[in-house]
């Protein structure tokens, strides 16, 4: 399990998931700053950058325990390579969640006032997380070649 390099790439995109949460994804500055993160709303901006930003909040989660369920079911390879998938969905379910939440909270801005916006930290964060995925993928099937190569002999 710690011997395999899929394995370091899991823990990385966990890693990565549970970072982006704690830092913002987007800035908004008005005559204050605003920031888009997960689990934060501005209810006065509607249901839908709510809504979002829940959601954002909720794949991120789940990509966590998706990639640390993906390093201990080793042993299940096609299950692995099942979640990682799962994995890149959420990954792109967060992605679009955090994006629909700034677009809506730009929506609110724009009918208010005059404001600058900017992406922040949690989308650089969230970026390599594809491509840790798709590595730890590439991994996972080398070790499936590998094994079958085994049972052949």
């Amino acid at each position: 399990m710690v011997a395999r390099i899929q394995t370091l790439y899991l823990f990385l995109v966990a890693l990565l998931a549970a970072t982006s949460m704690f830092f913002p994804f987007w800035s908004f500055t008005t005559t204050q700053l605003y920031f888009v993160t997960d689990f934060s709303s501005f209810p006065d901006a509607g249901i839908m950058q709510v809504t979002s930003n829940y959601a954002s909040g909720i794949f991120s989660s789940l990509t966590i325990i998706v990639a640390l369920a993906a390093i201990f079911l080793y042993k299940k390879r096609e299950l692995q390579k099942k979640l990682i998938l799962l994995g890149m969905l959420l990954f792109l379910g967060n992605l679009l969640a955090d994006l629909a939440a700034a677009h809506f909270l730009n929506q609110y801005l724009c009918s208010c006032v005059t404001f600058t916006h900017k992406p922040e930290a949690g989308l650089f964060i969230l970026l390599p997380e594809p491509v840790l995925l798709w590595l730890a993928l590439k991994g996972v099937k080398k070790d499936d070649k590998i094994a079958n190569a085994y049972k052949r002999l």
